[in-house]
This record gives C-alpha cells, structure tokens and sequence, in this order.
C-alpha cells in the first residue's frame, strides 16, 4: 500500500497524455528524490505555465506575443497558410526547416461522434483570412485519418469558391500517424511533394 500522498501524485500523472499508471508511478517515485527546492521550481512552472500566454489573433497559436513570431516575422510568406488542426501540428511542421509561410490552427478536426462539428472548429477565421484576397494557396497539414480525411474535404468544398490552389501534404506520413509523432524527414517530404487537390 502506497502512503496517500504518493497515491494522489500518481493518479495526477496519470491524468496526462500517454502516461499509464507504472509511468506514473514512477514519475511520483521521481519527484521523492527531488530536494523540496527543485520540487517547487517544477510546481512553480507548472502553475504559472498559461499566465505569459496569448492566443495569436490572426493564426490563433498559442504565444507570448498577439501576432505571434511566425505571423509578425516580414520575411515569411504571406500568401500561403497551412491549416493544421493544432499547436503541436504546427510545432512539429516548423522542425523541419521547410516551411515559410503562416499557419492556421483550427483548434481540432471534424468528429460528429464526439460533437465535434464545423462551428466547435476556428473555420469562420480561416475564411476571413481568405477574404483580403492576398492568400493564393492554402495547404491542409491534417492527419492522414478518418477526421482528418473528413475535415480536409469539407475544407477543400467550402474554400473552392475562394479559386486559390488547395494542396495536401503528401502521403509521405503513414495512414493513422499523427503529424505531431512524425520525424523531421518525413514531415519535410510530405511538405515537398504535396499536390493539389
């Protein structure tokens, strides 16, 4: 039997994201070798991790500044954007150093099971964005799955009228994969040999 307070560390580490309960264990077994000065470092930082954060106003990336870097920066490519459906997308597109242009973050994808519908997404921004007509390609950095399947073609049949060419990334990432999960090399090939839709 665990004492509780150990118990109740492990079960908050459980709550993350691909953390089962022998990881978190561990995690909590972790932090007992911490000194308590170290230990409220890394509690200070998860407190006040949101408080310098904005939500950029024109990409709505998460950031500490509105724009964000990417939208503010004059030598990137103001004419394309790719959509992808969150931060983590848009991080993992930028490690590979073959991306120069602005980015649009619909905040996830089409999923009716889980009440996830055109208005839960950031899709009126996007097509406000289009309407100063300066954009001519957008690109849909969305997962090779079924939301993503889904969402990329509701995208491509509600930006047609828009007459700008709408391209995919290739299918250089595995069918399933998550852009976030992908390696660099891989991500900058799928970028490369994108096609239009």
């Amino acid at each position: 039997m665990l004492p509780a307070s150990i118990k109740k560390l492990t079960e908050q580490f459980n709550t993350l994201p691909g953390i089962g309960p022998k990881t978190a264990q561990r995690l909590a077994f972790f932090c007992l070798k911490k000194t308590p000065a170290e230990l409220e470092r890394f509690a200070d930082t998860i407190k006040n991790v949101k408080a310098d954060l904005k939500i950029c106003g024109t990409c709505l990336n998460i950031a500490q500044t509105n724009p964000c870097s990417i939208c503010s920066d004059p030598d990137r490519d103001k004419r394309i954007i790719c959509v992808v459906a969150e931060n983590q997308d848009q991080q993992s597109i930028e490690r590979t150093g073959e991306y120069n242009g602005l980015y649009h973050i619909l905040g996830g994808v089409l999923n009716p099971l889980e009440g996830v519908n055109p208005q839960s997404l950031n899709i009126n921004q996007l097509v406000e964005r289009l309407r100063s007509g300066q954009i001519n390609e957008i690109i849909l950095g969305l997962n090779p799955d079924l939301e993503g399947e889904s969402t990329a073609m509701y995208l491509q049949k509600l930006l047609f009228p828009f007459n700008i060419k709408i391209t995919r990334l290739a299918k250089g990432l595995p069918s399933g994969a998550d852009i976030e999960y992908a390696d660099e090399i891989t991500l900058a090939s799928a970028l490369k040999n994108r096609r239009e839709l």
